[in-house]
């Protein structure tokens, strides 16, 4: 079981309960823009949640997807987390959500650095890996302020919504963790 504890924030493994919260963040139109698959309903949300809770007994695990609740009112604000590209891999792919309310107040910063630290501190990872599409600025940014460095820059390589759409890949490193959450990367100014 993972328990992530943050300034703000607790990082903690799903629950059935938490189904009506992740489902009403993950519909509302501000973050499903950015999300390539259509909103989903109540029922797939707890299917989803169902499927996580078992991807956390798995041996190895490949899947670390963490509910995101604030320590001040135990609120889930969104989620964040790692998939393991092989039970033999030390490539972690981290992927976010968060509510639209809570943009801009440094939680989601907060809750990727203390998920990178326990990759890289408890997994033994050896490389962090992010996509963020070049539109949505607010997650690039994050990805730079924890110490990512935009490696590429993908030409329409997802069809989303009817239109051909660029990403930029973001990574960090092992050997370049220690210390560099502490300074932002020069790619999170903005163009």
């Amino acid at each position: 079981m993972v328990l992530l504890p943050t300034g703000r924030l607790l990082l903690r493994e799903f629950i059935l309960d938490d189904a009506p919260a992740l489902n009403a963040i993950e519909v509302h139109p501000d973050v499903a823009r950015w999300v390539w698959l259509p909103g989903p309903s109540l029922e797939d949300t707890r299917r989803t949640i169902e499927f996580l809770i078992a991807s956390a007994a798995e041996t190895p695990r490949t899947i670390y997807t963490l509910a995101i609740v604030t320590k001040a009112d135990d609120r889930l604000i969104g989620r964040c987390g790692f998939d393991i590209t092989g039970p033999e891999s030390t490539e972690g792919v981290v992927g976010y959500a968060m509510h639209r309310d809570y943009w801009g107040q440094g939680y989601m910063t907060e809750a990727v650095r203390a998920l990178v630290g326990f990759g890289f501190g408890k997994l033994n990872l050896h490389r962090v890996w992010a996509e963020a599409d070049p539109r949505n600025i607010g997650s690039w940014r994050v990805l730079g302020k924890v110490g990512m460095r935009r490696e590429g820059h993908l030409i329409e390589n997802a069809f989303e919504n009817g239109d051909w759409c660029d990403s930029y890949i973001y990574a960090i490193l092992d050997r370049e963790w220690e210390g560099a959450s502490r300074h932002p990367h020069p790619d999170t100014i903005a163009q």
